[in-house]
């Protein structure tokens, strides 16, 4: 199904601890080339997300990134998407949320995290982007785009 979250999710997921330091979450990230990371807590078998803003924001408030856990910083109000829903739907839930990845589960399991840039990376072939959000050609007839 083109146009659906399972095809344009990242299948790479990061998943850490609530005890991992910022600098060891960052360092991990950084590695797997990754935008946000699932903390799983085996205490309560919640599942969280913390982002490479969250990282940034505490960095930004002064906070020592070898002191501050990924608990302190995780989100917990999180709000997963099946792999089945359309890109539309995820992007809808990002503006409305205010954040830019979402946890895919499948069955209750993590299975991916499609973010803003996957959906934008997606919709650019002409194809798939929906029609109330292709830009309107306000070139005059003959000119180039460059």
């Amino acid at each position: 199904m083109p146009g659906h979250v399972q095809h344009a999710m990242s299948t790479v997921i990061l998943t850490i601890g609530p005890a991992h330091t910022l600098r060891q979450a960052a360092q991990l990230m950084s590695a797997r080339r990754v935008g946000a990371a699932v903390v799983l807590d085996p205490d309560t078998s919640g599942l969280g997300i913390l982002t490479e803003r969250d990282i940034l924001d505490s960095l930004g408030a002064g906070q020592d990134p070898d002191r501050e856990t990924a608990h302190a910083h995780t989100t917990n109000d999180v709000v997963f998407a099946g792999p089945d829903w359309t890109l539309a739907a995820a992007a809808e839930a990002m503006t409305r949320g205010g954040f830019r990845h979402l946890i895919v589960l499948d069955e209750r399991e993590p299975v991916g995290i499609v973010s803003v840039r996957d959906i934008v990376r997606s919709w650019a072939d002409a194809d798939t982007l929906p029609a109330e959000a292709r830009p309107a050609d306000t070139r005059p007839a003959g000119e180039m785009a460059v």
